[in-house]
């Protein structure tokens, strides 16, 4: 690295899962992503909905978990494998609803209020999905997500979709290594997408069509046992990217130039994803292997 270190920022416990909701046992998913151990829960998906309630995922048991710092409520469990979750539009179809990436039914939506699901797009005509992985809506509401399933530097098949509000698919991206988080500039004119398996964020511009020009390695991220996860993006147009195996969370400027590190090797190396409170400073982020979840103070530029 050629550039100053990054500043170190602690991380605290906001609060972990509860032992009643504990389930230590081999599942199909712990078995292809875990090396047949048995967990207890992998934690994915922060987000807050339209209520500002947060709200996490487990993985393996098909579970959504709505946090405080003490109790732990769970909103829904079915057979699936929800990793990413977003609060969906302000109006039309899925206003009020989360949106969720299921790595075995494609993209669903939940009623936070009642804990119905209902499928918002299982296939491409026809043809099944990879695995999809996260999300993050624009502005008028389509909807962008990842498809990793198990592309990665031997497969570099993984794709970017986006989904319009009047039920247009494109195809933004098909040859990724591993895409992973997804987030988008302030603006909403470039996209970010983690390729977990090259150590890398891709960026990109958007466009009205479906057309995609000179996508850029954005940031560079340290190699290890795994790479860049879930992402967010701050006021200042700073880009948080989870780095499980290293156990931190990157802050990334707006010129590709990491500043910032949040260090959680004090509860774990399984720094999966993060997202922002609505005040807009204190970041939260979900440790899965210890099934925590964890808050830092991101201080200003």
């Amino acid at each position: 690295m050629w550039f100053t270190p990054p500043r170190a920022i602690p991380a605290r416990l906001f609060s972990a899962l509860p032992e009643a909701h504990r389930r230590a046992r081999r599942t199909p998913w712990s078995d292809a992503n875990r090396a047949g151990a048995a967990i207890d829960s992998f934690l994915e998906g922060p987000c807050f909905d339209a209520a500002g309630q947060f709200l996490v995922t487990d993985i393996p048991n098909g579970r959504i978990f709505r946090v405080g710092p003490a109790a732990w409520e769970l909103v829904a469990e079915y057979e699936g494998w929800p990793n990413g979750m977003a609060a969906g539009p302000r109006d039309g179809a899925h206003a009020g609803a989360l949106l969720i990436t299921d790595y075995r039914h494609g993209l669903l939506s939940l009623d936070p209020a009642t804990g119905a699901m209902a499928p918002v797009l299982e296939h491409i005509l026809s043809e099944g999905f990879k695995g999809l992985n996260d999300l993050v809506l624009d502005a008028a509401g389509g909807i962008l997500f990842t498809d990793q399933g198990q592309s990665g530097l031997q497969d570099p098949s993984g794709r970017v979709w986006r989904l319009s509000p009047e039920g247009r698919i494109d195809r933004l991206i098909g040859n990724a290594p591993s895409p992973n988080g997804i987030a988008l500039n302030q603006a909403g004119t470039h996209c970010y997408v983690a390729m977990t398996r090259a150590c890398e964020v891709w960026r990109f511009a958007l466009r009205p069509d479906a057309v995609v020009g000179k996508a850029n390695c954005f940031v560079r991220i340290p190699a290890g046992t795994s790479g860049p996860d879930g992402m967010a993006v701050d006021a200042h147009d700073r880009l948080f990217v989870a780095n499980p195996g290293h156990g931190q969370v990157w802050g990334v400027d707006p010129h590709g130039q990491i500043m910032l590190r949040v260090d959680c090797t004090d509860f774990g190396r399984h720094t999966t994803n993060c997202c922002f409170a609505p005040d807009g400073t204190t970041l939260l982020i979900t440790e899965s292997a210890s099934g925590r979840v964890l808050a830092a103070d991101i201080p200003p530029p």
